[in-house]
């Protein structure tokens, strides 16, 4: 049995989190897949895994193979894509991590529009909205909605990003239209605890400056799509991504309230590691969402 083999093994057992959940995963027994890291770890001459009935757990030594095992895999990969690449055969799989804000918002269709359009491409979804580390953690490529600071990571700019101020009708009515962003303060507003400014607002000042405004409210909720529910049936003033405000704002559900005044900026990335070969699946990829973006006016 070759080294490559059980390296793939080894891999598939620590990113799946298990033996039986790999052997589900890609289509393998259990008892073939515990053969195959117990004959690696008998030609390294070390544990990489520490196993009891319910669990395991990776070795220090496990750790540092682990993460060069998926280099070098990642590497022999990508230049079989690249072969393959040539003679219009791409397939393989993709380890995507995306935000959940992303894929259950409209524009998440783009995953299932290439998925539809590249049969012979698994596309393997993981959503998580904290940013994963690609190359600890496996992971092919990201989709990323924020300013982009990592210069270990190569960005393909998909869209732009920004944020609305929304509100009910009945709110408005109820507690009055605010003037500025200070007068949020007294008024109930929805707070996502999930966005990177928690219950300080970020705003435009009178001279451009950023504008900070403690706010509070009667619920907070780690959720851009629980914050909005929350503002249609009026409990408050909620700042929310664009594209999760739209469908409301357009049927009138919601109204947007300061948009000259909001502090945003930013965009929707696809990022992955810096390597020597990227691999023809992932390139594809990117490309289809740049052109998907580019077809709906959102680069």
């Amino acid at each position: 049995m070759d080294t490559l083999t059980r390296m793939r093994a080894f891999i598939d057992v620590v990113e799946a989190e298990g033996f039986s959940a790999a052997a589900r995963k890609i289509g393998r027994s259990k008892a073939l897949l515990s053969k195959y890291v117990r004959e690696l770890e008998d030609d390294l001459g070390a544990l990489l895994l520490n196993r009891t009935t319910r669990q395991f757990s990776m070795t220090e030594a496990g750790h540092t193979y682990y993460k060069r095992a998926v280099e070098i895999i990642r590497e022999i990969d990508s230049l079989a894509d690249t072969v393959r690449e040539s003679s219009g055969d791409v397939r393989g799989r993709i380890k995507l991590s995306a935000p959940r804000t992303f894929a259950d918002a409209p524009i998440g269709q783009c995953l299932i529009d290439f998925a539809l359009a590249h049969p012979d491409i698994v596309l393997d979804i993981n959503l998580d909205d904290r940013f994963v580390d690609l190359v600890e953690e496996g992971f092919d490529l990201a989709i990323r909605i924020s300013r982009l600071e990592n210069s270990s990571l190569i960005a393909r700019r998909l869209s732009p990003f920004s944020v609305r101020l929304c509100a009910s009708p009945a709110l408005i009515e109820r507690v009055g239209m605010p003037q500025s962003p200070q007068q949020l303060a007294s008024r109930p507003c929805i707070i996502d605890t999930n966005g990177r400014w928690l219950a300080n607002w970020p705003f435009k000042g009178d001279g451009g400056e950023m504008l900070s405004v403690a706010v509070s409210g009667p619920i907070e909720v780690n959720s851009p799509l629980a914050a909005r529910a929350a503002a249609v049936s009026g409990l408050g003033f909620s700042i929310l991504p664009d594209f999760i405000a739209a469908p409301e704002i357009e049927t009138g559900n919601l109204v947007a309230l300061m948009d000259e005044r909001m502090y945003s900026g930013g965009g929707i990335f696809a990022v992955y590691p810096h390597r020597r070969y990227l691999p023809a699946k992932v390139r594809v990829f990117v490309d289809f969402l740049v052109q998907w973006f580019r077809d709906r006016g959102s680069s």
